[in-house]
């Protein structure tokens, strides 16, 4: 067991209220509230070069997520800000000021209110970590990763491997744009989608760190065994018009994270009509199955295959 897995252990035992659900959720619940916290670290999840704005969104954004999976109406926000040494050409606050202005624009358009928080300054040369912590309003059931049932059916919101993509692309030309890199930044929060989905899942999680690797999360937590389709997996038109919609490419946007999309374990044959009940243009797409067993099994066309040595993507300094 690493030292991640052995401090999360160590968290476990001391959250031993039930709004903490053991910390096997992305969220506690508490009297009618959803409450998530995220942090987002300089060289981890989002590159030194990448535009203070679009840091400020995706803060927003990855934690605006984790309500959607509840189906939780944003309520408000405590943001822990930290103040970096300027960069070569810049003033003293001016990253700090872009980026509160990707942060503002991200919960305007969320209807996330900033209620509070803190700031502190960091020593000089020190990456910058940023954390929020989001609170919304339950609906009238909140689904949980533990709560999926065998024969239920796996639907995802959303497409996947365009975030990865994008960040490959950057990684390759650091002066990269386009619509992939544009999804990498400033990831979209599914809660249009997540609020009515909610009342019929009986789990739901959003996928940040990989489709097999989260499926795999939502089956162990449910002790279930979790059967995903390859050939099912949806692409978006610019990820398939940069790197195809073959084996290898299917792979890549099954395992890359940062995807933001959500995960729903749904009673069998609900799919199609909850589909009505989603956002118009909304990409609702069935993934796969839950069964009685343990585990994760991939298919595709039909034909077994082997799991590959990573299921998701780890962030780990760069």
């Amino acid at each position: 067991m690493n030292s991640e897995l052995n401090l999360i252990a160590r968290l476990a035992q001391m959250a031993r209220h039930p709004a903490a659900r053991g910390l096997t959720d992305d969220a506690a619940h508490l009297d009618g509230l959803v409450l998530t916290h995220d942090t987002i670290a300089e060289g981890v999840h989002y590159r030194a070069d990448d535009p203070p704005e679009s840091v400020g969104w995706k803060l927003a954004a990855v934690n605006l997520s984790d309500l959607a999976a509840k189906g939780a109406v944003p309520a408000g926000a405590l943001l822990s800000l930290t103040m970096g040494s300027p960069r070569e050409g810049e003033l003293a606050g001016d990253w700090e000021e872009a980026f509160l202005t990707g942060l503002e624009a991200a919960c305007e358009s969320y209807g996330l209110p900033l209620i509070g928080g803190d700031t502190i300054a960091l020593p000089a040369g020190a990456p910058r970590v940023l954390g929020l912590t989001a609170i919304g309003r339950a609906g009238p059931s909140t689904p949980t990763r533990d709560g999926a049932r065998a024969g239920d059916e796996l639907w995802l919101v959303g497409t996947l491997g365009d975030a990865m993509a994008g960040l490959a692309q950057l990684i390759e030309d650091e002066a990269a744009e386009g619509t992939l890199v544009d999804i990498y930044r400033r990831p979209v929060p599914q809660l249009a989608a997540g609020q009515p989905l909610a009342p019929h899942a009986h789990g739901m999680m959003d996928v940040s760190d990989g489709l097999l690797l989260d499926a795999a999360r939502l089956a162990m937590a449910a002790n279930l065994r979790a059967e995903i389709a390859l050939e099912a997996i949806p692409l978006s038109d610019a990820f398939v018009a940069l790197r195809g919609d073959d084996h290898a490419a299917r792979m890549f946007a099954a395992t890359g994270g940062d995807d933001y999309a959500l995960l729903a374990a749904l009673p069998p044959g609900s799919g199609e009509a909850l589909r009505k009940s989603l956002p118009s243009r909304t990409i609702f797409t069935r993934v796969g199955t839950l069964s009685h067993g343990e585990g994760l099994a991939l298919t595709e066309n039909g034909k077994n295959l082997p799991l590959p040595e990573q299921l998701g993507h780890e962030h780990r300094p760069a």
